[in-house]
């Protein structure tokens, strides 16, 4: 696996939360606001654990399911809370296959709940692969 990937990958991830971040900071009264909030969710989870699958990769560990790239990467100690990962997991499956206001609603405020547990999470991922090497 070369840096530019492993780069490249990290990259993306960090322009997707930063996406993310921006649609939570928009007026939470506007259903607009939150489908794009959830589908930028979505997005971002989506670029996580195919993120993490790589950089386990690197490692040595092989997986194929993002439940169980969690589970790796936690038993790496490159997830501080594995419970709010696996149901972030339950979260983005849940959006991408049922939609009713109020669910959408309950999974928006999990979203503004889960983002600073996403935040550390990619500063101790970008601190481990890319040192300064991204700086």
């Amino acid at each position: 696996m070369s840096d530019r990937k492993v780069m490249q990958s990290l990259n993306n991830l960090e322009k997707a939360l930063g996406r993310l971040e921006e649609a939570l900071q928009e007026d939470d009264m506007n259903s607009l606001y939150i489908d794009g909030t959830i589908q930028r969710f979505e997005f971002t989870i989506e670029l996580y654990w195919k993120t993490l699958k790589r950089l386990l990769l690197i490692e040595g560990i092989q997986t194929k399911t993002p439940r169980e790239t969690l589970k790796h990467a936690f038993a790496a100690g490159w997830l501080e809370n594995e419970q709010a990962w696996l149901q972030m997991l339950r979260d983005r499956n849940e959006t991408s296959h049922v939609y009713d206001e109020e669910m959408a609603r309950k999974i928006y405020e999990n979203i503004s709940s889960y983002f600073p547990e996403m935040q550390t999470t990619f500063q101790r991922l970008k601190e481990k692969f890319l040192g300064n090497m991204g700086e």
